[in-house]
């Protein structure tokens, strides 16, 4: 696999996602209630790993392998183990290019999504700060771990407290 660093934000991220929404569209039909670019990639002027994040949200996601076998067809693998009790995990690509994270409203996994997203894009100077923190969070990430910066706990957990408070001034719509 090849190596996955940041980048700055690319103008063609959203019309990639619109694409490769199209295309998911296209095979879950009507069991998508919504299909939402979120991460990273969907906020203007962050960097980012150069892998667009898709979210969708539909009604359950007990019947795994419905929605896997599906995906299959446009080559999406499903990743168990970066799966969880909120979210059907699978990637695409060789180096990666997609992440797709199927949820339902069970879960607060879409809205802690949605939410974070939308309060970066009304608050462009924690855009920066996330920034400033991704960056410093590479500087300790071991190297081993650039192979899927995706997968690495000392990067992801060093973005930790910063999501949370984030999340915590979105749901009180502070500032």
């Amino acid at each position: 696999m090849d190596r996955i660093y940041l980048q700055k934000y690319s103008e063609d991220w959203p019309e990639k996602f619109k694409i490769e929404s199209e295309k998911i569209r296209s095979l879950l039909g009507e069991t998508i209630r919504d299909i939402q670019h979120i991460g990273s990639t969907a906020i203007p002027g962050m960097m980012a790993k150069p892998i667009i994040d898709v979210g969708v949200l539909v009604d359950s996601i007990e019947d795994i392998p419905f929605f896997v076998e599906k995906l299959k067809l446009f080559e999406y693998m499903y990743k168990p183990d970066m799966s969880s009790v909120e979210r059907i995990f699978l990637r695409k690509g060789n180096p990666i290019e997609y992440h797709l994270s199927i949820a339902c409203p069970r879960h607060t996994f879409w809205e802690r999504q949605v939410l974070f997203r939308d309060y970066l894009i009304k608050h462009p100077k924690f855009v920066e700060e996330y920034n400033r923190l991704k960056l410093k969070n590479i500087e300790v990430t071991p190297k081993e771990d650039f192979d899927d910066l995706s997968r690495s706990s000392i990067y992801n957990q060093g973005k930790n407290d910063f999501v949370a408070k984030i999340l915590e001034l979105a749901k009180n719509k502070k500032i």
